[in-house]
């Protein structure tokens, strides 16, 4: 067992971080859960499709309204704390909303109102949790820690919790939540146990607005991880747009049937874990570069393999590709961020990418929306390939001095040195 471990979570990477990544994948569990047991809540109160859709958004909300503000509380607090009351106050609203549910009292308002507060909750925990790492984690092992992470996220949020969910909600409505409430306290006793080297980040003698304007000031002069999160920002947008209509592409263009869509999005989980299992061995054999341009060309190149596919079966394994990559894609972008920007400014610099991403996608599905609807299912995809392949052929030079953004030294005011 202890073998095992070792070769799972390494002894250099430090007793703390194994105890931020069990905190890390247990709450994945209860989050899975909540994927599948939070539509399925939804449609036992409504089937307003306006209803269903608002729910979607109100998850996703909170990281436009309050991504920025979270990212900079994470820099002026002590992050553990945070993490530890961010995680309490989402376990107190599941804890409600159980109530609500075991009483006969739930109806769809009091969804609505429960999975915005989760989101906002969430916002808060998952902005300073990812900051964290960088200070628990020697630079070097950034890429296997969020490789260990995101193999948690595919294993524990993508495969078991949904299956696990649904078959919770079938046993009893209230159920799953309840299982969502013991895991997210579970994680809470987890990452209480990390050790940091300093608690509160540093002195607080500015108003929060002029802490992310710092933190805007300082991403926007340093020029790897402003052209970073510009990609991020574009590729999220053209990678909305697509899967907005994978739904509809599956069982209208491809006719695969309900099971059939399941096996697409169980394709691309089944890839992400092997790519991130071996995202090790990827990081010593391929210069960081290559493996940048190496996965957005296959993003550019799937898109364009789904605009022209009529085969299932074809269709699952190009969501196996993309599986593969995608994941190794968001750890070593992930790492590369965490490794470029100062301790002080990882919360603020890490809300921005998340901000960016979850802007991304909003905007990328409403055009998406609006593409299927003039020009077919297909012309999504087609604006994917078009709006990916330009944006890489523009930074395809810059990814270089991206990969090793760490290696550009900046003043502590953002300025080039």
């Amino acid at each position: 067992m202890s073998r095992l471990v070792e070769t799972v979570v390494p002894a250099r990477l430090g007793t703390s971080y194994r105890w931020l990544l069990a905190s890390s994948w247990v709450s994945n569990i209860g989050d899975g859960i909540a994927l599948a047991a939070g539509p399925l809540l939804v449609a036992s109160q409504t089937r307003d499709p306006m209803l269903v859709a608002l729910a979607a958004l109100l998850q996703r909300l909170p990281w436009l309204l309050f991504g920025l503000y979270a990212g900079a509380l994470a820099d002026r607090l002590d992050r553990r704390l945070m993490v530890i009351v961010a995680n309490l106050i989402r376990a107190g609203v599941l804890g409600v909303l159980v109530a609500t549910i075991a009483s006969g009292h739930v109806n769809v308002a009091v969804v609505l109102v429960a999975m915005f507060a989760i989101g906002t909750a969430e916002v808060f925990a998952d902005t300073t949790s990812s900051t964290l790492m960088p200070m628990l984690v020697d630079k070097r092992d950034l890429g296997i820690a969020n490789a260990r992470n995101m193999a948690g996220f595919l294993t524990m949020n993508q495969m078991a919790g949904p299956p696990l969910g649904a078959f919770l909600f079938a046993a009893g409505m209230a159920w799953p939540f309840v299982a969502q409430v013991i895991t997210v306290l579970l994680a809470v006793v987890l990452v209480a146990q990390v050790v940091t080297t300093k608690g509160a980040v540093r002195s607080v003698d500015t108003h929060v607005r002029q802490d992310i304007v710092d933190g805007l000031r300082w991403l926007m002069r340093h020029p790897p991880v402003r052209t970073l999160a510009l990609v991020i920002v574009t590729f999220n947008v053209t990678w909305g747009a697509a899967w907005s209509v994978l739904v509809l592409y599956s069982l209208d263009r491809l006719h695969m049937g309900e099971v059939g869509f399941g096996l697409l999005t169980s394709a691309a989980a089944v890839g992400g874990l092997i790519s991130t299992l071996s995202y090790g061995w990827l990081e010593r054999r391929i210069p960081l570069a290559a493996l940048m341009r190496i996965c957005l060309l296959l993003e550019v190149v799937m898109h364009l393999a789904f605009a022209l596919t009529t085969v299932g079966w074809l269709a699952i394994l190009i969501m196996f590709v993309f599986g593969l990559y995608a994941f190794v894609w968001g750890t070593l972008s992930s790492a590369i961020r965490q490794r470029a920007v100062p301790t002080e400014f990882q919360g603020r610099v890490g809300s921005v990418y998340m901000v960016g991403v979850f802007g991304g996608i909003v905007v990328g599905q409403a055009l998406g929306g609006v593409l299927a609807d003039v020009w077919g299912l297909t012309a999504p995809f087609w604006f994917a390939f078009v709006g990916s392949g330009i944006t890489l052929a523009l930074v395809w030079r810059q990814l270089g001095h991206i990969a090793h953004a760490d290696e550009q030294n900046t003043d502590p005011a953002g300025v080039d040195v």
